[in-house]
């Protein structure tokens, strides 16, 4: 059975991005059938090399899917340049995917400056995030990361491997510069933003197997009424 073969159904069967350790047992014994008395040093090896050509046969013009690594594993997404379509079906079957401008400021600037306290990211918004915090811990967008060693030793905030998936990122240094990143979602949330407390989305997830762009779950309704940063305590 074709190695390549196995690794496709695999990976499209994935509901999360699927690592090489975790395949390697799930397609060993084929490897070793075929070339008996190799270590797992060189089964590995096989596994990554038979990625890389399957990733380079995804590449062409003519697939609209692409196998990228995310998060530390594999997932099948489409290609960016098939979003505008997949966005329109997505649409058609479900409420649009909404983040509020609050949750949207807070999580850029965590992004970009992670590790970060709520003092520090009050600091640089111009008003208390503390709310906004809250809502992104439980849209599990961002994680804690210690505390900062200083008096009062506030939380520090960094993305989680949520935030990684929703944005199609193998890790951090894959975000675009601020500009870009601003750019790319003022066009993912055109006419999806939450400008006040108007109520919530209901939650849901993408049509396609992975989107290239920002997916992101949205709820204004238990975000803050945001407060002048001055207020905010650690």
């Amino acid at each position: 059975m074709s190695l390549k073969a196995q690794l496709e159904a695999v990976i499209y069967a994935a509901e999360t991005p699927i690592s090489l350790d975790q395949i390697a047992p799930l397609v060993k014994e084929s490897i070793l059938a075929e070339t008996p008395g190799i270590d797992d040093a060189e089964v590995k090896s096989r596994i990554r090399a038979a990625l890389e050509e399957l990733t380079a046969d995804y590449s062409v013009s003519s697939h609209g899917i692409e196998i990228r690594q995310v998060a530390g594993g594999y997932r099948m997404s489409t290609k960016p340049e098939q979003h505008d379509v997949v966005r329109a079906f997505a649409k058609s079957l479900k409420p649009p995917i909404r983040l509020s401008l609050p949750a949207l400021e807070t999580l850029a600037v965590i992004a970009y400056k992670q590790p970060v306290t709520v003092p520090e990211i009050s600091e640089i918004r111009g008003v208390d995030s503390g709310g906004v915090i809250a809502t992104l811990l439980d849209r599990k967008l961002i994680t804690t990361a210690g505390r900062k060693a200083v008096i009062g030793r506030p939380i520090l905030y960094k993305t989680s491997k949520e935030f990684l998936l929703r944005f199609g990122l193998k890790d951090v240094s894959e975000l675009p510069s601020m500009e870009e990143f601003e750019k790319l979602v003022a066009e993912s949330f055109q006419g999806d933003l939450l400008l006040g407390e108007s109520g919530a989305a209901p939650p849901a997830e993408a049509a396609d197997a992975g989107p290239a762009q920002p997916d992101l779950l949205a709820d204004s309704a238990d975000e803050e009424s945001e407060a002048p940063a001055n207020s905010a305590t650690e």
